[in-house]
């Protein structure tokens, strides 16, 4: 989803009396979100070694 598009939606359920998701977790969903933010960055990690180690063969084999 946008950056824009997720703002858009969170104007409108605020003007319409609601609350944002974030905003009434229970406490499982709180461990579930943090558990995967840790899982997001050790990915993103990986895809970064992977690139760099990628970058380095491509640059072996010329």
């Amino acid at each position: 989803v946008h950056e824009m598009t997720l703002g858009k939606w969170v104007k409108k359920a605020r003007e319409d009396g609601r609350q944002p998701a974030g905003e009434s977790l229970t406490d499982n969903e709180r461990e579930e979100l943090a558990r995967l933010r840790a899982e997001n960055t050790e990915l993103r990690m990986q895809v970064e070694f992977a690139k760099k180690v990628a970058t380095w063969f491509a640059k072996d084999q010329r």
